[in-house]
């Protein structure tokens, strides 16, 4: 059913469908409508799971990890400093290879504080273990729970999953929405059946110690599991398509690349300026495209390359920074490492930190600098910094 929703209240919406046995969340800013509104819907009873509140993001998490152990489907959000707060329980719940989805509505990470967009925060956990997955607007946020659940739960996976957002810029806009119908949900994200769970009638330890001569193999298990996600994300994105109409069988999705020159990268809500800037790049017969990231772990290195085949210049659009590495963000890193071709040309421009606008204009100049071989920069600096 098409509403107009706040992207918050349509994310609570879709998790509501996806019957969680057990919401654990502390509210932190941009997050903080998404739990509100489901604390609303457990208190009228539309929820039928437990809603437990706790003192900090890090008592959130670690609920959800005891939950989850006893085998229930489980939900929690967060942002910015409350994902930093969790971030040894992120690497807990995952090793325990416990399937939670979490919502993340990306948030710029203090000091100085900032409550404005930008992806540090997630961005910061990505070696943690847990499958990330960006939205570029709010619909593509409300589906995305739905094929997180799938994928997290199936046992060739048995991984939690970070549902990223742009906070304020998505979590606190109003779009008209497509909310699926019950029935249908139910239909595609069956009841959870947990690989195993603690149970007293039969015993079991998760997450003990472990000498040198196990810890090895277990972060190998990990790591082949994440590499099975990608397949099974594909699966599970072609499969929403057949029911419910949006196909997300693409870990990368391209935008007017068939005869491009120049290739603007970019996770999130910034993807739909960059497609407008295009467009009008394109009337002036500049030939640029873009090939937004919907997976950023697994990094989909293979579908990326061949997406791009052809292309010789590249302009990674970083709404994060990695401080002393040669790209300036985490995601040049990772694009630079899969093009792996000496001849293409693979530049880095952070912009957008704590909330700066990113305008069309941006991303014009972006262009113009990637054209003239001018990269690895700050993008915009206030003009008394320079």
């Amino acid at each position: 059913m098409l509403q107009i929703l706040e992207g918050s209240v349509a994310v609570a919406e879709a998790v509501k469908r996806c019957k969680p046995d057990v919401i654990s969340a502390y509210p932190i800013t941009p997050q903080t409508h998404i739990v509100e509104r489901l604390a609303e819907m457990a208190a009228d009873g539309e929820v039928e799971g437990e809603y437990i509140c706790v003192e900090s993001e890090f008592s959130a998490l670690s609920a959800c990890l005891g939950a989850s152990a006893a085998g229930s489907r489980v939900y929690s959000a967060t942002s910015a400093q409350g994902l930093i707060l969790m971030a040894e329980v992120c690497f807990n719940v995952s090793g325990m290879r416990q399937p939670i989805v979490m919502t993340i509505a990306n948030r710029a990470l203090g000091a100085p504080l900032s409550i404005w967009n930008d992806q540090q925060d997630s961005l910061a956990l990505r070696d943690s273990g847990w499958i990330q997955i960006y939205a570029e607007d709010v619909q593509e946020a409300t589906d995305l729970h739905f094929i997180a659940y799938k994928v997290c739960e199936d046992h060739r996976v048995l991984l939690p999953a970070f549902v990223c957002f742009d906070g304020f810029i998505l979590s606190h806009t109003y779009e008209p929405v497509d909310i699926p119908d019950q029935a249908l949900v139910d239909k595609y994200l069956p009841a959870f059946k947990p690989y195993n769970m603690l149970d007293a009638k039969n015993p079991l330890s998760m997450g003990m110690y472990a000498t040198p001569d196990y810890y090895h193999e277990f972060r190998y298990e990990h790591e082949m599991a994440m590499r099975r996600s990608a397949d099974v994300l594909r699966e599970a994105g072609a499969e929403f398509g057949k029911i419910f109409g949006r196909d997300y069988s693409k870990l990368v999705e391209g935008y007017r690349l068939e005869d491009a020159e120049i290739a603007l990268i970019a996770l999130g809500s910034v993807c739909g300026t960059i497609k407008d800037a295009i467009d009008e790049m394109r009337e002036a017969g500049i030939k640029v495209g873009l090939l937004k990231l919907r997976a950023f772990r697994p990094f989909p290195a293979d579908e990326l390359k061949q997406a791009l085949q052809g292309i010789k210049k590249i302009a990674i659009v970083e709404k994060n920074l990695s401080p002393g590495s040669r790209m300036l963000g985490a995601v040049g890193l990772e694009v630079k490492d899969a093009i792996n071709d000496s001849s293409v040309s693979v530049l880095s421009y952070v912009t957008g930190l704590g909330g700066r606008d990113i305008r069309k204009q941006s991303i014009h100049d972006i262009v113009d600098a990637c054209r003239e071989g001018k990269g690895d920069m700050f993008y915009g600096l206030r003009e008394e910094i320079l």
